[in-house]
C-alpha cells in the first residue's frame, strides 16, 4: 500500500476544499433557483443564496476562530501561570516546522483540546483546565501533537469550511421549504411541474442530512490522520493512547462549553456520545490503532 506524507494529505486537504466549495455552490443555485421559482424572480432566489453564502463563508474565514474561541469562554493562555502549556506548544510547533500558534485556555474541568484557524500562520490552540489538571507530560504532548497535525495538514481549515457549507445547505433547504409552504404550496400554479416540486422537497429534506454524514465521516477520518501524525510528531504513541484512556475513564460530564455545531474540532467528542452521530471515531478503536504503531 502506497505511504501517505503529510505533503499528500495537505495537497488533498486543499483539493478537497475546492471539491467541496464546487458542490456546495452547485446546490446553493440549485436551492435559488427553486426558492426563486417560488417567490416569481428565479434572479432574486440565486442572489439570496449567493448573498447568505457568500456572508457565512466569509465570516468563517476570516471571523470563525474568534467566534468559536469567545463562545468557548476561551482565554489567553496566561505566560507565568501555564508556562509549561505554552513551551509544549512551543516546541512541538517548532518539530511540526510551522509558526507557534496562538494558545488558549479553556475553563471546564473535561480533559479536551481543539485547534482553529484558516492557515498554520493564523492558527489557534486551546486547552481546557481539566487537561492540563489532569495529564502528564507524555500526556499533554500527545493531545498537542494531535492538534498540531490537525494544523500543518490544514483540517482545522477545511473541516470549519465544511462545518459552514453543511450550515448553508441547511439553512437554503429550511429556506426553500418555508418559501414553499408560506406560497401556499401551489407549485404547479407558478409554473413548477409536481413532479419536480416532489423532489425537490424530498431533496430539500434530505440534503441537510446527507450534509451532516459527510461531515461527520470526513471528521472521523481525520481523527485518525491526526492520532497517527501527532503520535509520529512526538515520537511517543504510548503518551497519546494513554490519554484517550483518561478521557474515556474520566468522569466528568460532557463539556460545559462546547457547542454542537464546532464539536467535530474538539480533540475527543466533547458530549461524550458514541453512536452512529457522534463527530469522532470509536475511543477504543483510536486507542488500539496507537498501540499497534
Amino acid at each position: 500500500m502506497k505511504k501517505v506524507s503529510f505533503y499528500d494529505h495537505i495537497a488533498a486537504n486543499k483539493r478537497n476544499s475546492v471539491f467541496l466549495v464546487l458542490i456546495v455552490i452547485i446546490i446553493m443555485i440549485f436551492f435559488g433557483y427553486l426558492i426563486g421559482l417560488i417567490l416569481g424572480s428565479v434572479v432574486a432566489g440565486v442572489m439570496i443564496a449567493v448573498s447568505i453564502a457568500i456572508f457565512l463563508t466569509l465570516i468563517s474565514v476570516f471571523s470563525g476562530d474568534s467566534v468559536i474561541l469567545s463562545a468557548s469562554n476561551a482565554q489567553p493562555a496566561d505566560n507565568k501561570k501555564h508556562a509549561y502549556l505554552i513551551n509544549t506548544v512551543e516546541g512541538l510547533s517548532i518539530a511540526a516546522g510551522i509558526p507557534m500558534p496562538k494558545v488558549f485556555v479553556i475553563n471546564d474541568n473535561t480533559i479536551n483540546a481543539m485547534a482553529m484557524g484558516r492557515n498554520p500562520k493564523k492558527a489557534s490552540v486551546a486547552v481546557t483546565t481539566g487537561a492540563l489538571e489532569k495529564l502528564n507530560r507524555a500526556e499533554l504532548e500527545g493531545v498537542i501533537g494531535h492538534e498540531m497535525s490537525h494544523i500543518k495538514n490544514y483540517d482545522v481549515r477545511f473541516m470549519m469550511l465544511t462545518a459552514v457549507l453543511v450550515g448553508i445547505v441547511v439553512l437554503l433547504s429550511d429556506f426553500f421549504i418555508r418559501s414553499f409552504f408560506f406560497s401556499g404550496g401551489n407549485g404547479e400554479r407558478k409554473g413548477i411541474h409536481p413532479v419536480f416540486l416532489v423532489f425537490a422537497l424530498v431533496l430539500a429534506i434530505l440534503a441537510p442530512i446527507a450534509g451532516y454524514m459527510i461531515k461527520l465521516a470526513v471528521s472521523r477520518k481525520r481523527e485518525f490522520l491526526a492520532d497517527a501524525n501527532g503520535a509520529l510528531l512526538t515520537r511517543h504513541p504510548p503518551g497519546l493512547a494513554s490519554a484517550l484512556k483518561k478521557i474515556k475513564e474520566d468522569s466528568a460530564k460532557p463539556t460545559s462549553t462546547a457547542n454542537k455545531a464546532v464539536a467535530h474540532l474538539y480533540f475527543s467528542n466533547p458530549f461524550k456520545n458514541t453512536n452512529l452521530f457522534s463527530t469522532h471515531p470509536d475511543m477504543n478503536e483510536r486507542i488500539k490503532r496507537l498501540e499497534n504503531m
